[in-house]
């Protein structure tokens, strides 16, 4: 079993500079998150990122706001900039739910303490670094940045809020992944050039007073115009997702007042080894010794799971994946996979089990388009809605090829597949019967030697005109791919569940619909379990329907619960078997005049 020095983390306070003999720091981070030394966890792959550099790097883990902000003074000024991440999760998902209950814990903070972070913390930890060091460069990162980037749907405040460099008085904000943004950042500092004029930096935005505009540049209708036109949030929405996911993308300018927000486009997708780099810095996977004998359960959770590749070309409405990662699949090499799960199997208390082998979608590990420049023209958010594309390469076989080096490890008992799998992806008939066969034997594989007693899928609802606002596809292969997994279950003795999610109140979704839900997953003897209420999260396409009333790309208008007891009438059609919801489902039905629908439920 490895075991690390405390030198091995990054230092956390004075005592633990002052260890290393230092006398001065470059870059102090201050996160939302507790400190887990680990590449799932983005302040360990910035300040790890950083220290690959040469730099010397702090990190100051859920610093306290309130009071004498002493967490913000006591490492003192860095001697180029502070950076700021909210931590994993925006910061209002992590605090609120659907129906914006608070919640009473917090996964990403040692024994679930709730209450370690503020609302926004973008905006607190910035305004307090700003008050206390005006002088000092803030640069903004992380999931809460890249959402709020541009004007944004609040479903917590309700209402359109300008982009977060408004309220927030950082000098300059990161979107993305943000090691190649950083990388370009540090160069051109260390190359004498001021902060004030990094200007040119890809995958990085900024506030500016004036701003001279290029032929090549998308200029969106600004704050004040949103605000006053719905239709315009939507056209605009359509503009930001598309160059989020382009390979040679526009720079996008939004005027907020007498400001205008820049968006520079986002570097091309990282190389195999531009990623493995990053996997491969000298993260002990450990939470900091701070926090010993406490429980983070965001960190228990890919404890002993490993990270296959970014990004994801779904193109799912509900999802942010797409405005952070993109769409473009950058994979690691096979060796830097190998050499994490040795590191796993050297870990304490690792009993042979790998909890996960996936990614953003299970099986996307090294997929990308067979012709590359019609990738580089290409502007869709989806790979695969409607409809899969003919230039995809989905090929299985080196998804396969990792399964069985890793299974074959020393120390490996068996390895599983816990992040959602694409079933549509195995299910389409490809014109190339090689792949066609991998997806086959994938698919055996995966039922027969990689689920933990249930596999998760994503269904998502059973109706097709819901299902095409979701962009996901027909529920048909759903029940197609329930049969398949029936069958390898019987095939190989096994007694596994199939777990499908599916979700209430999504834009174009109506009672009637939740009511064909109930129905269709009943003829298949499913009670839900794993089941959620729409929440709209900043910048998904399905969160400008909820706000806007219209789809951004047919500019048709699309119904959407809103209302608590709208979502509440839709949400109770999941628990249709459970005797105390059976007398407002009657009622429900009753009152849209749906009575054929109440027999098929409750087989009057």
């Amino acid at each position: 079993m490895k075991t690390f020095r405390p030198e091995a983390w990054l230092p956390t306070t004075k005592k633990e500079v002052e260890a290393r003999g230092w006398d001065y720091i470059d870059v102090i981070l201050f996160s939302g998150d507790a400190y887990v030394d680990h590449p799932s966890f983005g302040a360990a792959v910035i300040g790890r990122t950083l220290e690959a550099m040469g730099l010397r790097v702090a990190i100051v883990p859920q610093p306290d706001w309130r009071g004498d902000y002493r967490d913000f003074k006591k490492l003192g000024i860095p001697r180029l900039f502070f950076g700021v991440s909210p931590g994993a999760m925006d910061s209002m998902i992590n605090h609120y739910t659907a129906n914006k209950r608070l919640r009473s814990d917090d996964a990403y903070t040692p024994d679930r303490r709730a209450g370690m972070r503020p609302d926004y913390p973008s905006i607190v930890y910035t305004k307090i670094l700003k008050e206390l060091y005006p002088d000092v460069p803030v640069v903004l990162g992380g999931i809460e940045a890249s959402l709020r980037r541009l004007t944004h749907y609040d479903y917590w405040q309700d209402k359109l809020r300008p982009g977060i460099l408004v309220d927030s008085p950082a000098d300059l904000l990161i979107y993305g992944m943000g090691e190649l943004p950083l990388k370009e950042l540090i160069t051109q500092l260390q190359a004498g050039k001021p902060f004030h004029e990094l200007k040119d930096i890809r995958q990085t935005a900024y506030l500016a007073d004036k701003v001279e505009k290029s032929t090549d540049d998308i200029v969106l209708f600004s704050h004040e115009e949103c605000l006053r036109d719905k239709l315009k949030q939507a056209k605009n929405f359509r503009h930001i997702e598309e160059e989020s996911n382009k390979y040679n993308a526009s720079r996008i300018l939004q005027q907020v007042g007498k400001q205008t927000i820049v968006v520079n486009p986002p570097f091309p997708p990282m190389t195999e080894a531009e990623v493995d780099a990053s996997f491969d810095l000298p993260y002990t996977r450990l939470p900091h010794p701070k926090y010993k004998g406490k429980v983070i359960p965001a960190f228990e959770m890919i404890r002993f799971s490993v990270n296959l590749h970014r990004g994801c070309f779904g193109g799912c409405s509900f999802c942010t994946i797409s405005a952070h990662q993109g769409k473009f699949i950058a994979s690691r090499s096979k060796e830097s996979i190998l050499k994490e799960v040795k590191a796993i199997t050297e870990m304490p208390d690792f009993k042979g089990n790998l909890s996960d082998l996936g990614g953003p979608s299970a099986n996307m590990y090294k997929m990308r388009g067979k012709d590359q420049s019609i990738c580089a023209k290409c502007k869709k958010p989806s790979c695969i809605s409607p409809v899969v594309c003919r230039n995809l390469n989905a090929d299985h076989t080196p998804l396969l090829d990792i399964y069985k080096a890793v299974d074959s490890m020393p120390g490996i008992k068996r390895s599983f597949i816990g992040s959602g799998v694409r079933y549509d992806l195995l299910l389409h008939r490809y014109d190339d019967e090689i792949v066609n066969k991998s997806a086959q034997s994938y698919t055996e594989e995966l039922i027969a030697r990689h689920v933990s007693g249930r596999l998760k899928v994503a269904p998502e609802h059973t109706e097709d005109n819901v299902l095409k606002m979701m962009r996901k596809p027909s529920f048909d292969q759903f029940g197609q791919f329930k049969k398949i997994f029936d069958r390898v279950n019987k095939q190989y003795g096994l007694n596994q569940q199939l777990i499908p999610y599916f979700i209430s109140s999504h834009p174009g979704c109506t009672e009637e619909d939740m009511a064909k839900l109930a129905i269709e997953t009943k003829k298949l003897h499913f009670q839900l379990e794993q089941v959620q209420d729409f929440t709209p999260t900043p910048m998904t396409l399905a969160t400008e329907m909820y706000y806007t009333g219209y789809h951004p790309y047919t500019l048709e208008k699309v119904y959407t619960a809103r209302t608590k007891e709208q979502k509440l009438a839709q949400r109770q059609f999941f628990f249709w078997y459970k005797p105390e919801f059976r007398r407002q489902i009657t009622q429900a039905l009753q009152k849209i005049g749906k009575k054929d629908l109440l027999n098929k439920l409750f087989g009057r």
